[in-house]
């Protein structure tokens, strides 16, 4: 019986043998692969930082087996560029078999190495393929950008067993309380960069500030942030994937937090975009009662995936400032507090979810956490000269508790709402439920069209010093339009 399985077994292993195809690779010159591109461009790439990666195909269009002699990195092992090709990594790969009618993938990434220049340069390099004696080339280009690199390391608070998972850095201290970015060199934010208490971070005219992932800024309790940007040099927020499939992605950072500052020492924002985050600005007052006001003026916020403008019982006085584009509310002033809009565009047109809550929202209650009591706030609000649109039927919304004295007041502004309007306290001289006519709000242009409703509907007493000027530093002249921007007709 034994010898009987033997040999069953010996005769299912040479039928197995004889039935196998030999693979056969033709040589033949006119035999040759296909490419994907013939250029891997990558967009600017911080120093020391692997950027994101990307894909060529090789493909072999022919009804013969192909062995590809050999690719290879120009540069070899001193390029800024790694390749991996069929999961394998190297700088040069030799006789990588691919078969009739099927492909390859190569993966290929850069790291660059800074430099003693300050503006972006570029790196290159050639990956070189050679198959029957045939010789394609790929050119491998990117700018490089040297970067000031802000890196967390100390934790915050920690989770419920005991290990931090916040990590911080503070760019103010004791001995550095006053720290000024400037625009010489962009600068990158992983973890969270903290303004300590006593603390003023000054931000200059021009300069770029990148977040990583899950990244943000914050202003502890007391400190103070600065930010001068200008019409012609604005201060931008934003993720640090610079490729354009990111341009328009939300939710690449985390946030902006502002706490209470000291008094006479206001956080300050002008001229700044701040895009892509999961919450563009948090404004709270937390710990201290100090109601110093934030002031925010000729800024945009957009984008984010949570709520454009966060505030809790704060002082807040803003102007031309444009909120557009967020996932839950454009702006939710909470908790209480005095604010007030002059100039504003509110706009939410939001689609790459299922959007429920208003563009803008208001509430005048807390519930402490560590209590579970409510706590009611007095809050007063006063909206001039603004749009509150959107793509929902109301863009307004309020969750108030009845007894705090709470104010709000719309004058001069277009306002989308399923509320009651005819009570003059609350509004006044207002349009409603007209569609603003937006030039294109899915590319985040919120200019007004030539028949918009909102043309000339503002009051000219809140036009005065500075806002003149519209977002653009277009001149309102005697009949101001309601919103950020000044209606500029073409001829």
């Amino acid at each position: 019986m034994r010898k009987v399985l033997v040999f069953i077994a010996l005769s299912v292993i040479l039928l197995s043998i004889s039935c196998r195809k030999e693979q056969r690779f033709t040589d033949n010159p006119s035999k040759n692969i296909s490419l994907s591109t013939d250029t891997i461009a990558f967009d600017t790439v911080f120093t020391s930082i692997g950027s994101s990666t990307r894909v060529l195909m090789i493909y072999n269009k022919n009804s013969e087996n192909l062995k590809i002699n050999s690719i290879r990195l120009e540069q070899g092992s001193s390029s800024p560029y790694s390749v991996n090709v069929d999961g394998q990594s190297g700088t040069i790969f030799k006789d990588m078999e691919i078969y009739a009618n099927d492909s390859l993938y190569v993966f290929i990434k850069v790291t660059i190495n800074p430099n003693d220049d300050n503006n972006p340069f570029f790196v290159n390099d050639r990956l070189i393929f050679n198959t029957n004696g045939n010789e394609k080339v790929v050119n491998l280009t990117a700018y490089g950008q040297n970067a000031h690199y802000i890196i967390g390391r100390k934790g915050i608070f920690p989770d419920e067993n005991g290990n931090y998972t916040n990590y911080y850095i503070a760019i103010t201290d004791s001995v550095n309380k006053d720290v000024h970015w400037t625009a010489e060199k962009p600068y990158v934010i992983y973890n969270v960069a903290l303004i300590d208490s006593d603390g003023t971070l000054t931000i200059e005219p021009g300069t770029h500030v990148y977040f990583h992932g899950g990244s943000g800024l914050w202003a502890w309790s007391e400190g103070q942030l600065i930010v001068n940007g200008t019409a012609e040099n604005p201060v931008v927020f934003q993720g640090d994937r610079l490729e354009s499939f990111y341009a328009d992605q939300p939710g690449q950072w985390d946030r902006i937090w502002l706490m209470e500052a000291r008094e006479g020492h206001g956080h300050k924002i002008e001229h700044a975009i701040i895009r892509n985050g999961f919450i563009g600005l948090q404004v709270q007052r937390m710990f201290k009662n100090n109601m110093e006001p934030a002031y925010i003026s000729n800024t945009v916020i957009e984008n984010h995936t949570g709520i454009g403008l966060y505030a809790n019982c704060y002082s807040i006085l803003m102007s031309n400032l444009l909120i557009d584009n967020c996932g839950y509310y454009c702006a939710a002033l909470t908790g209480g507090g005095e604010y007030s809009l002059t100039h504003g565009t509110i706009a939410n047109y939001w689609t790459s979810s299922t959007r429920k809550a208003e563009a803008l929202f208001f509430n005048n209650y807390y519930t402490d956490p560590t209590d579970g009591l409510t706590y009611a706030i007095p809050l007063n609000c006063d909206i001039v000269n603004s749009i509150v649109y959107g793509n929902k039927d109301n863009e307004f919304g309020t969750d108030f508790y009845a007894i705090p004295d709470t104010t709000y007041r719309f004058k001069n502004s277009l306002i989308c709402t399923t509320r009651q309007h005819e009570d003059e306290n609350y509004y006044q001289s207002c349009v409603f439920n007209t569609q603003p006519l937006f030039k294109n709000t899915m590319g985040f242009d919120f200019h007004l069209d030539t028949l918009s409703p909102a043309i000339g509907i503002g009051n000219p007493c809140y036009t005065l010093g500075p806002l003149e000027f519209d977002l653009d530093g277009v001149e309102r002249g005697s009949r101001p339009d309601a919103g950020a921007y000044q209606f500029v007709p073409t001829f």
